[in-house]
């Protein structure tokens, strides 16, 4: 009865304060088989059949495919579209006993950084109702941090776990580019899309990873397999070189507290930090949204109306469009490739200069977010809206795996800390993040 009962405590938090009075507006669909797959789970426990996330309840982002539920993306165009078949990420789920709870809110096909493009209103942060959680995994963030389930699963683009994570207080997982296999992934950008874990603390998002990952034959990119050994992950490394990114953000407050806990790890654990300058970081955005545009553009050919859903172009909200009309331009016939080239190439400068900076430190360290976040509806320009992501993006790109962490708070409002290392070092990456978890 373990696993019902903790159901049931969720969906009474759920009806109180994300439906009844729309307070949060996390969950857009709560799944009518939860009672049932949780009854199945306590009988497994009581036989000592259970899988190994018995009795987790885990909430998923509207755009991974849950057999029978909406993935409707937070959008006009699919809100009646059902998922006929399960995502690999939800049947491993499901193969070790999670529970499914519902579908969460997000922006709108993954597009956005703050929660508010949503077709069904924008998600509330639970630390601080009138601010946005973050995005564009709102929804997956907001239902771990109001405690409506143990876990969320959600995508990442070029900020969409980290972003959300920092602002809610949370652990968000991104890990290395095609070591989780994105079948049944509604994606933004075919290129950078990643599945990842929102947690409470760093060991819940290690174990969901080591479930997640690995090879997969329905994904041609995804054909890795790495080792995530949870005892390993509670063992402080030693001998370990702090990369403190040399980038300057306008909030000393947020770079204060980054700066405070390096001390910490120096002090206490006796880790030596450098300076570590990525000389064409200035660049990422810009590098970012062509790359981005140009696959939304691509990737939306087939929401014509005709075979589901409605026609994208006249049914998606501006934000989204913004993109598919910009990835429109770019791919035009007269251009022959050339932006997209260019940008793909500017991209793999990036990545080398990454890969040169590993060498130099074992993982490199940043704010996950320049800012904090604004109030839900407040002015903000497209150019302040996309700044959010200034510190994820260039990671996105460099296709290495990330994990952002509470640091601490400003006005009782969380900040996060990224943590870096190179591509499929995400065990070292997960070892470090609950070495620092566990600083005085």
């Amino acid at each position: 009865m373990k696993t019902q009962k903790k159901l049931q405590n969720f969906l009474d938090e759920i009806e109180k304060h994300d439906k009844r009075n729309n307070s949060i507006n996390a969950f857009l669909y709560l799944n009518s088989q939860a009672k049932e797959q949780a009854k199945k789970v306590d009988r497994k426990i009581s036989e000592n059949t259970a899988g190994k996330l018995a009795g987790k309840i885990i909430s998923i982002k509207s755009n991974l495919c849950v057999e029978g539920l909406p993935a409707s993306c937070a959008s006009k165009t699919l809100e009646n579209y059902k998922s006929p078949y399960n995502a690999e990420v939800i049947q491993r789920l499901l193969d070790e006993d999670a529970v499914i709870i519902g579908m969460t809110n997000m922006d709108e096909f993954a597009s956005g950084s703050s929660g508010e493009t949503s077709y069904f209103g924008p998600t509330k942060n639970p630390r601080a109702l009138e601010l946005i959680p973050g995005g564009s995994s709102s929804g997956p963030a907001a239902s771990v941090a109001a405690n409506f389930c143990d876990i969320a699963i959600g995508s990442d683009t070029g900020g969409s776990l980290r972003n959300p994570a920092s602002h809610c207080g949370l652990v968000g997982v991104k890990p290395t580019y095609s070591l989780v296999s994105r079948y049944g992934l509604i994606d933004l950008a075919m290129s950078t899309d990643t599945i990842g874990p929102l947690t409470k603390n760093v060991h819940d998002a290690a174990k969901i990873l080591k479930i997640i990952s690995g090879k997969d034959n329905k994904d041609a990119i995804c054909q890795t397999n790495i080792e995530i050994n949870l005892k390993k992950i509670e063992k402080v490394p030693k001998n370990i070189t702090i990369g403190v990114l040399d980038f300057e953000i306008l909030d000393k407050n947020i770079q204060k507290i980054i700066d405070n806990k390096i001390e910490k790890m120096k002090t206490q654990y006796k880790w030596k930090s450098k300076k570590i300058k990525i000389k064409k970081i200035d660049l990422a955005i810009e590098t970012y949204y062509p790359i981005v545009y140009v696959e939304v553009f691509s990737g939306t050919r087939k929401l014509d109306g005709r075979r589901f859903g409605k026609k994208i172009e006249e049914s998606c909200g501006p934000e989204f469009l913004r993109r598919i009309l910009g990835g429109e331009e770019i791919s035009l016939a007269e251009y022959g490739g050339r932006y997209y080239s260019k940008a793909q190439a500017a991209r793999q400068i990036i990545e080398n200069e990454f890969k040169s900076a590993f060498k130099e430190c074992d993982f490199i360290v940043c704010p996950t977010v320049p800012r904090l976040p604004h109030k839900i509806g407040g002015h903000i320009s497209v150019e302040e809206m996309y700044a959010y992501d200034v510190l994820t993006v260039p990671f996105s790109l460099a296709r290495v795996p990330c994990i952002s962490i509470p640091a601490g708070e400003i006005d009782k409002i969380p900040v996060g800390m990224q943590i870096s290392c190179n591509q499929f070092e995400d065990e070292k990456m997960l070892q470090i993040a609950r070495s620092i978890e566990k600083l005085d």
